[in-house]
């Protein structure tokens, strides 16, 4: 039993419930902390992505693959309470016009979302939907989602590493900074990239080419996160929440994109 002056001690759940609390809306008992939060990002992503998968392919087979790719997407927004989705219309504001570091940083701080956020959210809404409407024609196309979904939370937890800097008065970011190691965000990379080749291969019809396909959307989607990340280091100093949530959209939209252009 703990002294009065002395944390409590951490239950090996308490981790995923931090992650669960914060990145989705989800009743999960409020988090004590936000240690958690990003190391168990990626499983976050897989249950989402899996719930929001279920969904699209359902309501693509009873409809059309375009309400089955709406109503995915719809879910996915829906279980993270739209908090990724702000922060890439908060982050477009930031690093879209052409201003200093401290006006960036106060305009994603307001509360309103100005025209370049509006169009940013509105366009990688579409491509994700058109994507993923396309995907659902494929056979084993819907794998794509979930593995969409892992990687952008992958993306999120590299923002967590030792070294990360952060942006000037971001809470958030100097919660989780430094709770994920290389080599726990290492493991992370590699099991996104075996179960989507391993996925593909078990239900794709295209065997190995599907599975190359997918790993290399994975790729692609990483990649594409990680330009967003240099920008904002050097527009802003840093990461903050609202930088994080936008790598998340980024990665999970180029990814779907990589995907769909990849697997037709």
């Amino acid at each position: 039993m703990s002294s009065p002056d002395q944390p409590a001690p951490r239950r090996p759940w308490t981790g995923p419930a931090e992650s669960f609390a914060l990145l989705t809306s989800l009743r999960v008992p409020a988090a004590a902390s936000a240690r958690g939060v990003l190391p168990w990002a990626p499983l976050v992503g897989l249950v989402l992505g899996g719930v929001a998968a279920v969904v699209a392919w359902a309501a693509g087979r009873a409809a059309s693959p375009l309400v089955g790719a709406v109503l995915g997407v719809a879910v996915l927004a829906g279980l993270t309470r739209g908090l990724h989705l702000d922060g890439l219309a908060d982050t477009a504001d930031g690093l879209g016009p052409l201003r200093g570091r401290e006006k960036a940083l106060a305009v994603m701080r307001a509360g309103d979302v100005g025209p370049f956020g509006v169009v940013t959210l509105v366009l990688t809404l579409l491509l994700q939907v058109a994507c993923l409407a396309h995907l659902l024609t494929v056979d084993g196309g819907w794998l794509a989602l979930p593995i969409a979904t892992v990687t952008a939370r992958v993306a999120m937890a590299r923002t967590g590493l030792p070294g990360v800097p952060i942006a000037a008065g971001s809470s958030l970011g100097q919660a989780v900074a430094g709770t994920v190691s290389r080599g726990w965000l290492a493991g992370a990379a590699l099991s996104t990239v075996t179960a989507a080749a391993v996925g593909a291969l078990l239900v794709g019809a295209e065997g190995v080419a599907a599975a190359l396909g997918l790993v290399a959307a994975v790729a692609v989607g990483l990649a594409s996160s990680e330009a967003l990340f240099s920008r904002a280091r050097a527009r802003l100093g840093g990461v903050n929440g609202d930088v994080m949530g936008a790598m998340g959209e980024v990665t999970a939209a180029v990814t779907l994109l990589a995907a769909a252009v990849l697997l037709s």
